[in-house]
């Protein structure tokens, strides 16, 4: 169980997001960020540096990087930056055959994912930056579901409901005969390896008669455009699009539970929280852009950026062991390169 520490910071983060304007960008189905995140980070660095940073990755974690990215660009501006969202599959991918210099992850990185990059000599520092909680969603004309079971989301996405739960009435009887449509990330993403595995029970296992999208955003547009729909993404694209979704609650044994920056810090919304990280590649550390902007990503005193964007900031103590771990240089994975892993909280970082 998380420690009480915990329970503050949930109400800084409520806070924060009551203060916080976002809004969506149909393009690239990131969320973007007007004055009010340029203002809250610590944008003040030792010295200006120059360079090029090439990041990819997660579309959960994607959000972070850009709020980050645009706040240490005030000081930094002959920093150049470009920033990509392939997965965190894919983003592995490219980072592995050399191609970034950082990559978002929403779930560790795994056993093949690791050969690739030893294969590549690419050395790796895996660094915790916040959690995130997995937002179930439907369409606002559904006015039948409030809450699912964690047995009914199975029902709806084990590989045996392909073409066979069809219709919501399949998933609850009280429920409508009517079309159920599915939305969620492709299987390159860290999002549907966590799903699947805490939903399901074995991660990549998922019926694949469903609509797949490598950008949220587009999942967002599937879902507010399907009165039938139903689509599960990172919590932080649920509250750029509350407007046009409706947030279900789960219940996974203890009640029906909505995802929140309370429930996801006090862990009361298992098992459908997680962590997210950065990697960064070793070889590109030591240059002092990659330095300076890791240690600025790392930086409790920028935890305002996670909090507007929709996610829970670590404690200071686990960004502070993140900030040790790359000033030390330590490579690998505290996980073994097992990938998604259910249930891990900030003891586990």
């Amino acid at each position: 169980m998380i420690s009480h520490p915990w329970r503050l910071l949930s109400s800084l983060v409520l806070l924060g997001l009551t203060a916080c304007s976002t809004s969506q960008t149909s393009e690239d189905a990131t969320v973007s960020f007007p004055q009010a995140v340029t203002q809250a980070g610590n944008v003040s660095t030792s010295e200006t540096v120059s360079g090029t940073i090439v990041i990819d990755g997660s579309s959960t974690v994607h959000p972070i990087s850009k709020a980050m990215v645009e706040a240490f660009q005030k000081t930094n501006a002959n920093v150049k930056v470009t920033s990509g969202i392939s997965g965190t599959g894919g983003g592995f991918k490219k980072f592995c055959a050399n191609e970034t210099d950082i990559t978002g992850a929403s779930r560790p990185i795994n056993a093949e994912e690791m050969q690739q990059c030893q294969q590549n000599n690419v050395e790796f520092i895996e660094l915790p930056i916040a959690f995130d909680g997995l937002a179930v969603v439907v369409n606002p004309q559904n006015t039948f579901a409030s809450c699912l079971k964690l047995d009914e989301l199975k029902r709806m996405w084990e590989p045996a409901a392909q073409n066979q739960i069809n219709n919501w009435n399949q998933v609850r009887g009280s429920f409508p005969n009517q079309a159920l449509s599915l939305y969620g990330p492709d299987t390159d993403s860290g999002t549907y390896d966590y799903f699947t595995l805490a939903v399901v029970g074995e991660e990549g296992k998922s019926r694949s008669d469903y609509a797949p999208s490598k950008t949220d955003g587009a999942l967002v547009e599937g879902v507010a455009g399907n009165p039938n729909g139903l689509g599960y993404f990172g919590y932080a694209y649920y509250l750029a699009n509350r407007d046009k979704l409706k947030l279900l609650a789960v219940d996974s044994g203890a009640g029906c539970v909505e995802p929140s920056p309370q429930t996801i810090a006090d862990s009361r919304y298992q098992p459908l929280a997680r962590p997210v990280f950065i990697y960064v590649k070793k070889a590109a550390a030591e240059r002092p852009e990659i330095k300076a902007f890791t240690r600025f990503y790392l930086d409790p005193e920028n935890a305002g950026l996670v909090i507007q964007v929709g996610d829970v900031p670590l404690p200071n103590i686990i960004l502070q062991a993140a900030r040790s771990r790359f000033d030390r240089g330590e490579t690998g994975s505290k996980f073994g390169g097992q990938g998604a892993i259910v249930g891990v909280g900030q003891e586990g970082l």
